[in-house]
């Protein structure tokens, strides 16, 4: 008996020889090893041999699955047909339960509030962030990368002030009169998470059109209250899904108050030259990478173009092969990995990344004889095991390809892989987010300052709720994505409360900050005397 309680196994070598087909693993004419299970004694036992099923009854085959002589407790087998005399049940050598345990990182299956205030990336690593002083309004961060986005909304605003319409004199008129709820509008912001919040992929959530249209000014001070929106999502540029969202939510959406989980990587591109891009679809993060400021962007199918046997299950196309930017390799060295968005093809992404992570210093072709003190370093955009989309159940996302990577890293180097990871819930994110907040308040009200009441609105515990929690502001888990639970989270519960949908979350903040009395229209004719008297004209007709 071993000490682990399992029964020896030994190996009777017959003496013919067994030809395997050509397509067996061994691949070779050998001695076929035949398991013998020794008695309970310690005795020898012999070959295991096919019982007839005719022989046997049904009772007696459930047995066999139970019974003492199996090799391992949890003994994997197949099922055996009361007819069939070509079947064999061979007792398992290894546990049907999968073992991963021993090659995860604790916190990434685990992501509660307690156990992220001691993970090295959450509050602890130094990550960049792109920062500068305000030189002038409405151009201060992501008009870096868009400079004609800033000078398009630069103009408007100087227009407006210039020729103020009705409305915006009839607003100025109720808040001059309202003014200690324009100052407690003015000092409230809200965060918003888009996919599982606002909308579902492509796919409109009606109560986000509505917040959305209230809090740009329809509502009884005609004031836009700050907003933000703080997504996980990724793989196009800035401007692109800024368009996108402004079309399916009917609000024009700026990229100067808009950050996916890649906006804050930009500012590794004062850090590294060669760097490879991964994820996405076709070459959008290239054109992400290029829009950052990265000066050498490798892509996988750069890659596969040079070497097609790098990832031997691949089918490389044509069209694909032209449209890459081949180059030699194997003197090239790449400086760092960036995973920007989910992966497309894990088995050829996660093949280059692994082949880079054990190579002398990024270079493709070499194995590092110490990795770990050659690693080129990796980052990740964001870490969301799940992602809600327009399927009825939330889809795997960029945290279960990291979580995989980890795992076949440690299988392979026996040591743990040390990456960083930004987006929801990293503290460089929300650091970003305050950087973000103030420059748009600075346009919006011409105060570059961070409101007092920040609310969070959600529908991932793990990711909106948890970093909220940590970062001190309030929060808000919706019922329209990832979250389908109870009265609220157990392990990251939203401080604020759990709420229907984004229209109940909201209106219910305001009513806290803006008073129960707080009318969420605009309502002209309360406040036009023209208005108001031809309205009374025609009631005294009728």
């Amino acid at each position: 008996m071993s000490k682990s309680g399992h029964r020896d196994l030994q190996f009777a070598m017959p003496n013919q020889n067994v030809h395997t087909p050509p397509d067996s693993p061994e691949k070779a004419t050998h001695g076929r090893q035949i398991p013998i299970v020794n008695k309970p004694d310690g005795s020898g036992g012999v070959p295991i041999s096919r019982p007839r099923p005719e022989n046997l009854k049904p009772e007696s085959l459930a047995h066999r699955r139970k019974s003492s002589w199996a090799l391992h407790e949890g003994n994997l087998t197949i099922p055996l047909s009361p007819t069939s005399r070509n079947t064999l049940e061979v007792p398992a050598l290894q546990s049907p339960d999968a073992d991963s345990s021993q090659f995860m990182h604790h916190l990434s299956t685990s992501p509660s509030t307690r156990e992220r205030r001691l993970s090295r990336n959450s509050f602890g690593a130094t990550l960049p962030i792109p920062w500068m002083p305000l030189k002038h309004k409405h151009s201060r961060l992501h008009s870096v990368s868009y400079p004609e986005a800033a000078e398009k909304a630069l103009k408007a605003a100087e227009k407006a002030a210039a020729c103020p319409t009705q409305e915006d004199i009839l607003a100025a008129q109720v808040q001059s009169i309202l003014a200690d709820k324009v100052a407690a509008a003015k000092n409230m912001a809200f965060v918003f998470d888009i996919d599982g919040v606002l909308v579902h992929g492509d796919r409109l959530i009606p109560e986000g059109k509505r917040v959305l249209a209230m809090l740009n000014g329809d509502n009884q001070l005609g004031i836009k209250i700050p907003h933000i929106f703080l997504t996980n999502g990724s793989g196009k540029p800035e401007l692109a899904r800024t368009k996108q969202l402004s079309g399916i939510l009917g609000s024009e959406i700026s990229t100067e108050q808009f950050i996916q989980s890649h906006t804050p990587m930009r500012a590794l591109a004062q850090y590294y030259n060669t760097v490879l891009v991964v994820g996405g679809e076709g070459y959008r993060c290239r054109d992400v990478a290029e829009e950052y400021g990265f000066r050498d962007i490798v892509v996988p199918n750069d890659i596969l173009a040079w070497d097609p046997s790098i990832a031997p299950y691949r089918v490389f196309t044509e069209a694909e092969r032209a449209s890459a930017r081949p180059r030699d390799f194997s003197k090239t060295n790449i400086d760092a990995i960036l995973v920007f968005s989910d992966s497309r093809d894990y088995a050829t992404d996660m093949q280059i990344i692994v082949d880079l992570l054990r190579s002398e210093n990024g270079r493709l072709g070499t194995m590092a004889k110490d990795p770990e003190s050659q690693r080129i370093p990796i980052y990740f955009s964001q870490g969301d095991l799940l992602c809600p989309t327009e399927h009825p159940i939330p889809r795997m996302s960029q945290g279960a390809f990291r979580i995989g990577l980890e795992a076949m890293y440690k299988a392979l180097t026996g040591v743990e892989l040390e990456r960083v990871v930004y987006g929801k819930p990293e503290l460089a994110t929300y650091k970003y987010a305050d950087e973000v907040m103030a420059a748009w308040m600075d346009a919006l009200h011409g105060e570059e300052r961070v409101p007092e009441n920040v609310y969070m609105i959600g529908d991932n515990p793990a990711s909106d709720i948890v970093g909220g929690n940590m970062y001190g502001w309030n929060t808000c888990l919706v019922r329209t994505g990832v979250f389908q639970g109870g009265e609220n989270d157990e392990e990251n519960p939203a401080s604020f409360g759990v709420f229907a949908n984004v229209w109940e979350a909201v209106t219910t903040a305001c009513r806290k900050e803006l008073g129960d009395d707080f009318v969420f229209k605009w309502d002209e004719k309360k406040v036009n005397p023209v208005l108001s008297n031809r309205q009374a004209a025609s009631a005294v007709e009728v």
